[in-house]
């Protein structure tokens, strides 16, 4: 299908970002912006080909945002999101707006489906402010995308890498259990909407199969040959509060809306097939 336009702004450059960024460059023929709080971070932009938007510099912002795919994944403050703050009064203007949401604005679904049609139900702090800064974006731009998320993994920023930063044991609660996604296929998932202009509202994406925690790294474990993990419960467990958390809430997510209307296909279907290229292309 056609875009319109080529022209993507990144509010908030990140990881998963910047792999969209990598989608476009490739392609050819896209402008690629995103945002940047300082010289440091600009020349950070410059040398992966984005072109630096300083954050202080309200005229650049606007021009930036004009007929642009707009992606903001700005994590949300008590305030909401410090995106709308930088680029909100622009949004009218903007080809899209797609805003990288969580999976737990869902809250605790006691390991049931979070189908994009429930309510918003967050049972966390976080959750509470990812629902505001959805809010946020839909006041200006009703045809905005939100694209709830579950957890992120990719090169770099997978349990191979906790593995070899010395992880040596894994919280394990009976019946947890959660969904995941490739930062390759959550960028592919995002070019296809920005591929059918038409699409509005919430979407998940995330691969086919969700999974215990500790099943995804025992498989980690055994694919790089390290000692799996002592499996722990959470009161045995030396984890942050922040970490526990995570166990509070159990949900499986589904993608079948995503394909439906896009045709989309994650490239990696399960955390096998992700952790599996993630080594491989190490060893390339």
């Amino acid at each position: 299908m056609t875009v319109v336009s080529r022209k993507l702004f990144l509010i908030g450059p990140g990881y998963s970002a910047r792999e969209l960024a990598a989608i476009c460059k490739a392609e050819g023929g896209w402008t690629v912006l995103g945002t940047a709080r300082s010289a440091d971070k600009a020349d950070a932009l410059r040398k992966d080909g984005i072109e630096p938007v300083m954050t202080d510099d309200a005229d650049a912002i606007e021009a930036a945002a004009k007929d642009a795919h707009l992606l903001i994944s700005t994590p949300p403050g008590d305030e909401g999101c410090p995106g709308f703050d930088l680029a909100g009064a622009y949004a009218s203007s903007a080809a899209s707006v797609t805003y990288l949401s969580t999976t737990g604005v869902y809250g605790d679904l006691d390991g049931g489906w979070a189908f994009e049609w429930l309510p918003a139900n967050p049972g966390s702090k976080r959750g509470e402010r990812r629902e505001l800064a959805e809010s946020q974006w839909l006041n200006v731009r009703p045809d905005a995308r939100l694209i709830r998320l579950p957890g992120i993994y990719g090169p770099g920023r997978s349990p191979i890498d906790r593995l070899r930063s010395g992880k040596d044991e894994q919280m394990v609660k009976p019946g947890q259990i959660f969904s995941r996604i490739h930062v390759e296929d959550l960028a592919s998932g995002l070019m296809a909407l920005i591929e059918h202009p038409h699409l509005a509202g919430v979407f998940n994406l995330c691969d086919d199969e969700p999974a215990p925690p500790e099943t995804v790294m025992d498989f980690a474990a055994d694919l790089i040959g390290v000692k799996r993990p002592e499996h722990v419960t959470l009161d045995e467990a030396d984890a942050s509060a922040m970490a526990r958390s995570f166990y509070s809430e159990c949900k499986r997510v589904p993608n079948a809306k995503l394909k439906a209307a896009t045709g989309w296909r994650p490239q990696y279907p399960t955390y096998r097939e992700g952790l599996t290229a993630i080594l491989n292309a190490e060893k390339s």
